[in-house]
């Protein structure tokens, strides 16, 4: 590479080049990597002696690889400088890019440093470019990121020595050398890592070893468990890294042993539960979450987490027991949704309506304190005035203070003039001429009214809205931010929806509809609310002449 003439390279220059790089990420160790680094300063830079000085956890540097000169290599391997004085080397001399280079007419005054260093004595340089045995080249190493940039910590130092043609390195040679040093850092940082993990590894095993008696029974125990066993990382930036799989967890997910090293569980996690899983491996313990399979469903599982130290304060880890759950949170959802809904319709039972009803209700106070937490709590910020307008309620509660007297949030008022005042409508529905169909054509077809009549009010209410059935033919909506000429437009539309006809056991019938609009008011329990919608309700019904409450 050195006979190159500069902007022309020749292509074989470059695939040798691109070869030693490549080597050094195939080296199978740490120690294998370094010399490989140190033998493709010689084989592909066109350097006769390499060096690499590696930073040790002390600070100084050893000398870890030598190529190029057998009598240099077993003079000065192993040995070690001091940071101090690496540290002196580098802050002087010309800065090539991120080389330094220290002439022979200023490198003499670190002969006597403790840096261990091969060179010899040679006559002066016979024209400009002519490389001087004591000529100094160093190309530093640092972390993988940008060269040579403050983020960037040293792990070693690259030193080279006489050029085969005996002079200074042009632009490409410089270029190549501080591109080889980047790659070396690379590979060198890839080598700890794969290093650190395999130690990790052993001190893992030997841990349970000693709880286990014996590394074959660990390995029997995770290998062939019946259910889910996983080992990962815990805490730094790989922490939750996934590092080894049994059979049963890769049968679990659909996913290969080699796909999931590739992940860490909040990689596999349902987004809402990342934090039931952050709060579980955080102080280890036991969580039940949904994780995502390789054809993207989630199962549920639950999730056993045990921190592993060594005994020497290492690495922890967390080995993660995972046990399929999938059928069991089925039948407890089902149990849950039965218990909260009506098994003919589908719908919010009267239990589940009373329970969303009280929720938006606020409970009366004569406390300032309390009630602001009770408005909060019912209708959030802002709540609602007196007219359904919405308002901050924190200035009414404090204005209150002195006189020890709570404001409740109240909807609009029945009568009045309807002046745009908004608030929480609840629409009581009782099916007419309902009961007749029951007794002509049967129950089958009363239940397929019900459920055609659950659908319909379904499909006309906003999203949000609650459609509950009270029980028989008695329905419940629930709508907030209305106003009166609001609500009356929902239930003249909801009337005309249900009065179409409906199939039912092969035949067509109609049946008719009666609402009675209620406004909950802070203060108010669920039970008086829906007491007041269907006084209303039956009012709207005695109201009408018999024949015109059904459809026909």
């Amino acid at each position: 590479m050195e006979t190159e003439s500069e902007p022309y390279v020749r292509l074989a220059t470059l695939r040798q080049l691109h070869q030693v790089m490549a080597d050094m990420n195939t080296a199978r160790s740490l120690a294998d990597t370094l010399q490989t680094v140190a033998d493709g300063v010689v084989n592909g830079l066109g350097f006769e002696l390499a060096c690499v000085n590696l930073v040790r956890p002390d600070g100084d540097l050893v000398v870890a690889a030598f190529s190029g000169n057998p009598a240099a290599e077993a003079l000065i391997t192993g040995r070690v400088g001091s940071r101090d004085s690496w540290e002196r080397r580098l802050s002087m001399g010309e800065r090539w890019g991120d080389l330094v280079f220290i002439p022979h007419t200023e490198g003499w005054i670190l002969d006597d440093d403790d840096v261990p260093q091969w060179y010899t004595d040679g006559p002066a340089p016979r024209f400009e470019d002519e490389w001087h045995p004591s000529d100094r080249l160093f190309a530093p190493m640092y972390t993988p990121g940008v060269q040579g940039s403050a983020c960037g910590e040293l792990i070693g130092v690259l030193s080279v020595d006489r050029p085969r043609n005996g002079r200074l390195p042009g632009a490409w040679g410089r270029e190549a050398l501080q591109m080889y040093a980047f790659q070396a850092a690379i590979a060198i940082s890839n080598a700890r890592l794969r290093a650190n993990m395999q130690r990790a590894l052993v001190r893992l095993e030997r841990e349970q070893q000693a709880l286990r008696a014996s590394e074959e029974s660990f390995r029997q125990a995770f290998e062939y468990a019946p259910s889910g066993m996983a080992i990962a990382e815990m805490g730094g930036d790989q922490h939750g890294r996934i590092l080894r799989t049994n059979d049963a967890l890769c049968r679990l997910l659909g996913r290969p042993a080699s796909a999931m090293r590739r992940y860490a569980f909040s990689d596999l996690v349902h987004p809402e539960d990342i934090g039931t899983l952050l709060r579980t491996s955080a102080e280890g313990g036991r969580a039940e979450l949904r994780l995502i399979r390789r054809d993207g469903t989630y199962v549920w599982v639950s999730l056993r987490n045990s921190v592993v130290a060594d005994a020497a304060d290492g690495p922890r880890f967390l080995l993660t027991h995972v046990e399929d759950i999938e059928e069991r949170k089925r039948r407890e959802l089902q149990l849950a949704h039965r218990a909260s809904h009506d098994s003919l319709t589908g719908l919010p039972n009267s239990a589940e309506l009373r329970s969303r009803l009280a929720s938006r209700l606020c409970q009366r106070s004569t406390h300032p304190g309390a009630a602001l937490e009770s408005v909060d709590a019912a209708y959030g910020h802002p709540a609602y005035d007196a007219n359904g307008h919405g308002f901050d309620f924190r200035p009414a509660v404090a204005a209150f203070d002195a006189y020890d007297h709570h404001v409740h949030t109240v909807a609009p008022v029945e009568g009045e003039r309807d002046d745009g005042a908004k608030g929480l409508a609840v629409l009581f529905c009782d099916l007419d001429g309902f009961k007749s169909i029951n007794d002509r054509f049967g129950h089958n077809a009363g239940d397929a009214v019900l459920i055609e009549v659950a659908r319909r009010l379904s499909r006309q209410v906003r999203d949000g809205d609650t459609v509950a059935r009270l029980g028989g033919d008695e329905f419940v909506i629930l709508a907030d931010g209305l106003g009166k000429a609001d609500a009356q437009d929902l239930a003249v539309r909801l009337r005309n929806e249900i009065i179409q006809p409906i199939r039912a056991e092969g035949r067509a019938v109609r049946v008719g509809a009666s609402f009675g609009i209620g406004w909950a008011h802070c203060g108010m329990t669920a039970d008086e609310v829906l007491k007041s919608a269907d006084e209303r309700m039956y009012v709207e019904k005695r109201s009408r002449p018999k024949q015109h409450r059904r459809a026909g």
